[in-house]
C-alpha cells in the first residue's frame, strides 16, 4: 500500500515503525518527518495543515491511505479536503476533531451521550473564574479551551498559581474550569470508522516533568503498557476495556454520528479511575504521544489493515486486535529548559550505542541533520522504547539505552514504570 503519514514527531515515527514491521512492502512517505524518520522512509517537505497541498500530493503520487498524526491538521480540516477528493484518510473531520480542539464541545458531547465525566464550567472573565474556583475548591483544574500543545492545563493546590494560569489563558479566549477527579489515570485508544469502534490496549503516561510527579505539566515524559494492576479492580484488563468501550467510546462515536459529524480515526480517551467509577478527563482526536510508542510495538494485528478499514468504513468486519503479552516502556529525553523555554540546536550522540541494547528502538521527535550531525530541535527530542518479558527487563533496557545518549542539558524522568517493575 502507498501510505502518506502527516507529522514530524515521535508519534508519527512510532506509526511508521509499526507499518514497516508488517514487512508487507508498503511504500511510506512522511510529511514533513524528522531526521529519524528520514533514515527509514521517504520524507517530503509540505505543510501537513494545508489541505489543498496535501490532497494534490496524494493524488499525484497515487497515495492509497493518508494517516494524519498531529492535532493541528485535523482541526484545520485536512481530513475533509482529502475525503472530498476521494482519498482514504485516517483522521476525523474538522467538526469531529473539535472533541480535542474545544474542551467545551467535548463536554457537551459527553453530556448528550451520557458519558461519565466531571463537572465543568466555561468562563470568559477573571471574575467568573474566581467564583468557580471557590465553588469547586482545591485542587484547581484549569484548561485552555483550544489546542495548547499540552501546556494549557494546570492542576494545582496553589490558588495564586491557578489564578495566574487562568489570567494568562483568558487573554486567548474562554477557559474551562473543572472539578478535580482523584485516582489513577489511564489512556485508552479506540479506532473508529464513524460507526464501528475497536479498542486497542491501555497505557499509562507521565505528564509531569520531574520524578515523583513534580514540576510542570508537559506533553508527556514516558509511558508503559499493558497495565497489569487493572485486574485488581476490574477482574481483568479485558473487563476494563469492555466497560470503557460500552460506557465511553461507543456512546461518544454514536452521538457524533447522530449529529452528522462521524468520527473516523483514533479516539483517545484520557480516563481517571475514581472511587465512584471511571470518568473521562479529556478526549483527543489522534494517537497520543508517548502512549503510542508503547501500544503499537505490542500490536500483533497489522496496523495498516485497521487504519485502512477505518478510513473506508469497513471496520465492522474486523475482530478485536491482538497484542503481545510483552511489557513495553518508553522514556522521553527532553531538552534543557523544557517545557517553558527549550534550548534547541545542541548535538545528539550515542544513538547507535543505545540501539545496540537488546529490545530497544528509538522514536525521534525533535531531531534534524545539521552538517552531517544530529541535533535536537525542540523540547521533547526522542523517545527511547524498550520491550521485555516483564517490566523490570523492559525498564532496565530503556534506562541502559538512555545512559548511552549524549545531549548537553538533556533531562528525563528516572521513575517511569517503576511501580510495575517491582
Amino acid at each position: 500500500m502507498r501510505i502518506l503519514v502527516l507529522g514530524s514527531g515521535a508519534r508519527e515515527h512510532a506509526i511508521i515503525t509499526a507499518l514497516l514491521r508488517e514487512d508487507a512492502g508498503h511504500h511510506i512517505v512522511a510529511a514533513p518527518g524528522n531526521a529519524g524518520i528520514a533514515r527509514q522512509v521517504e520524507v517530503v517537505h509540505l505543510d501537513p495543515s494545508n489541505g489543498a497541498v496535501v490532497s494534490e500530493y496524494a493524488l499525484e503520487n497515487d497515495i492509497e491511505l493518508v494517516v494524519v498524526g498531529p492535532e493541528a491538521p485535523l482541526v484545520a480540516g485536512v481530513a475533509e479536503a482529502l475525503r472530498n477528493r476521494g482519498i482514504p484518510v485516517f483522521g476525523p473531520g474538522k467538526k469531529a476533531a473539535a472533541l480535542e480542539g474545544s474542551k467545551t464541545f467535548a463536554k457537551r458531547i459527553m453530556t448528550e451521550a451520557g458519558v461519565p465525566t466531571g463537572r465543568a464550567t466555561r468562563v470568559g472573565t477573571l471574575d467568573e473564574a474566581l467564583a468557580v474556583l471557590d465553588d469547586f475548591g482545591s485542587p484547581y483544574v484549569i484548561k485552555a479551551d483550544g489546542l495548547a500543545a499540552g501546556k494549557g492545563v494546570i492542576v494545582t493546590d496553589d490558588r495564586d498559581a491557578a489564578v495566574e494560569h487562568a489570567t494568562y489563558w483568558l487573554q486567548h479566549g474562554p477557559i474551562l474550569l473543572e472539578e478535580f477527579l482523584d485516582g489513577p489515570e489511564v489512556s485508552l485508544f479506540f479506532i473508529s470508522d464513524g460507526h464501528a469502534v475497536v479498542p486497542l490496549s491501555p497505557a499509562q503516561d507521565y505528564k509531569r516533568l520531574l520524578d515523583g510527579d513534580g514540576g510542570p505539566n508537559t506533553g508527556g515524559m514516558g509511558a508503559y503498557s499493558p497495565l497489569p494492576w487493572l485486574a485488581d479492580r476490574f477482574g481483568s484488563e479485558k473487563d476494563f476495556i469492555d466497560e470503557v468501550l460500552d460506557t465511553v467510546a461507543v456512546p461518544t462515536v454514536r452521538q457524533l454520528e447522530t449529529e452528522g459529524t462521524p468520527f473516523i480515526g483514533l479516539l483517545y480517551a484520557g480516563l481517571v479511575l475514581t472511587e465512584q467509577g471511571i470518568r473521562v478527563i479529556e478526549f483527543n482526536a489522534r494517537f497520543g504521544d508517548p502512549e503510542t510508542q508503547v501500544v503499537l510495538p505490542r500490536l500483533l494485528t497489522p496496523l495498516s489493515g485497521l487504519l485502512h478499514a477505518a478510513a473506508t468504513g469497513a471496520l465492522g468486519n474486523f475482530e478485536s486486535p491482538r497484542f503481545s503479552p510483552t511489557a513495553a516502556v518508553t522514556v522521553v529525553l527532553a531538552s534543557e529548559g523544557y517545557p517553558e523555554a527549550a534550548i534547541s540546536g545542541r548535538p545528539l550522540s550515542g544513538l547507535d550505542d543505545a540501539l545496540a541494547v537488546a529490545g530497544v528502538h528509538i522514536a525521534h521527535a525533535a531531531t534534524a541533520k545539521l552538517d552531517d550531525a544530529l541535533v535536537a530541535t525542540g523540547g521533547r527530542v526522542l523517545s527511547v522504547v524498550a520491550e521485555g518479558s516483564d517490566f523490570a527487563e523492559a525498564r532496565g533496557r530503556a534506562y541502559e539505552a538512555l545512559s548511552k545518549i549524549g545531549l548537553d542539558g538533556g533531562q528525563y524522568r528516572h521513575d517511569i514504570a517503576e511501580r510495575v517493575a517491582r
